[in-house]
């Protein structure tokens, strides 16, 4: 019940957050790029603190299955650092789609003309 509630408070969060990142007015710079600002911050803030609890979680179980067989500790070193790479990475990947939401918005008038 928790993951699915879960599951489905974060998709409602980041389309709220996408839909007024988006839907910014172009004629209106000003306000279109605090809007943007503000939601490329909380969509950060929010990759950071789903990454931070995934790192977190997978540490604990790391420390539990070491504790646990400590004869297993070398393979669950790796996979544990394997793990706490991909789950950086999807920190990464937010970080740039947070930059291009932000800095790529005040250049479409430019191009549009």
């Amino acid at each position: 019940m928790r993951k699915a509630f879960m599951t489905i408070f974060s998709t409602a969060a980041l389309l709220a957050l996408a839909t007024a990142a988006f839907a910014a007015d172009t004629a209106g710079a000003m306000g279109a790029i605090g809007t943007i600002s503000w939601a490329t911050a909380i969509g950060m803030g929010l990759a950071a603190a789903g990454c931070g609890l995934g790192q977190g979680l997978g540490l604990k179980a790391a420390c539990e299955g070491t504790a646990r067989n400590p004869e297993a500790g070398g393979k669950i070193t790796v996979t544990l650092i394997l793990g706490l790479a991909f789950i950086e990475s999807l920190a990464i990947y937010a970080l740039v789609v947070c930059l291009i939401l932000l800095f790529a918005h005040p250049f479409a008038k430019i191009i549009t003309g």
